[in-house]
């Protein structure tokens, strides 16, 4: 068995813990634009557009980081951080380290990833559709 053979077996573990650790890195960010925690002010209610990407970036990034709707909210949170880069950061130069948009952009990129490949394990979405542990009881 090769290294290629290895390394293949363990990708569905892999994209697993990529996702939780995505999904809570952008729950953080999240957490701290809406209540002001981890060193950072609360952004008003209703304050067009970071409050609302607060929103997004809080209930997507709990539900990829459970693994339920993954795709949906994957999909809808690199959306999100296209639209952050495109508007915030990149009028001030074009590439991700001139304008300080390198969190959105891999924010964007890693979701989109998620997008095409799925939660991978231990997601709550699989933990469901493999239905209650049998006991071995009758």
């Amino acid at each position: 068995m090769g290294i290629t053979d290895r390394l293949d077996r363990h990708q569905p573990l892999v994209l697993g813990l990529f996702r939780i650790v995505i999904g809570l890195l952008f729950t953080s960010e999240g957490a701290a634009t809406l209540f002001g925690v981890l060193d950072r002010k609360a952004t008003p209610a209703g304050d067009w557009p970071f409050w609302y990407a607060g929103v997004i970036e809080l209930v997507c990034g709990v539900l990829v980081l459970l693994g339920i709707l993954t795709r949906g909210a994957a999909f809808l949170s690199s959306g999100a951080m296209a639209f952050a880069y495109f508007t915030e950061h990149q009028p001030d130069g074009l590439f991700p380290l001139q304008n300080g948009g390198l969190s959105p952009a891999l924010f964007c990129w890693g979701f989109l990833l998620l997008v095409f490949f799925g939660p991978g394990a231990l997601s709550l979405s699989a933990l469901v559709r493999r239905g209650p542990a049998s006991t071995g009881r009758q």
